[in-house]
């Protein structure tokens, strides 16, 4: 199963579709989607660790919530993310993770595209044989 894919949705914003055998890894796929939009995570080693924790109302609300948290230490941190470690209690909407990354370092990654936000707009979480969640960002 792949993990995510991009898709054309807006032209001022970027949007992808991640997918999961189980909500975990659904939302760790997305994270990845998210900072495979701002660095290659191919070249992002995990040697830090940062513990996340999050809950919403709904899934929607928690994968909103979710990637804009890691999002603060991005900004704040300049840390980037390309391991994932997630578990989701699905009936009290609450997410606790360890991300594994490491500072950006623009003489070692390539930088892409910034993301301001990730929005509420048109996203969509669903079950089916899989985990599916379409996601926009504001970049």
């Amino acid at each position: 199963m792949k993990q995510f894919e991009f898709i054309d949705i807006t032209t001022a914003d970027v949007a992808f579709v991640a997918y999961g055998k189980t909500p975990n890894e659904l939302f760790a796929n997305a994270a990845l989607a998210m900072f495979d939009v701002m660095i290659d995570t191919k070249n992002v080693e995990q040697k830090t660790e940062r513990k996340v924790n999050v809950n919403g109302n709904d899934m929607p609300s928690l994968m909103f919530n979710w990637l804009n948290e890691l999002l603060v230490y991005a900004d704040s941190e300049n840390m980037a993310f390309s391991g994932f470690d997630v578990r989701i209690d699905e009936k009290r909407f609450e997410l606790s993770a360890v991300c594994r990354g490491e500072k950006i370092d623009e003489k070692k990654h390539k930088l892409r595209t910034e993301v301001k936000a990730c929005t509420y707009h048109q996203m969509k979480i669903e079950k089916n044989d899989a985990w599916k969640a379409r996601v926009i960002l504001d970049v």
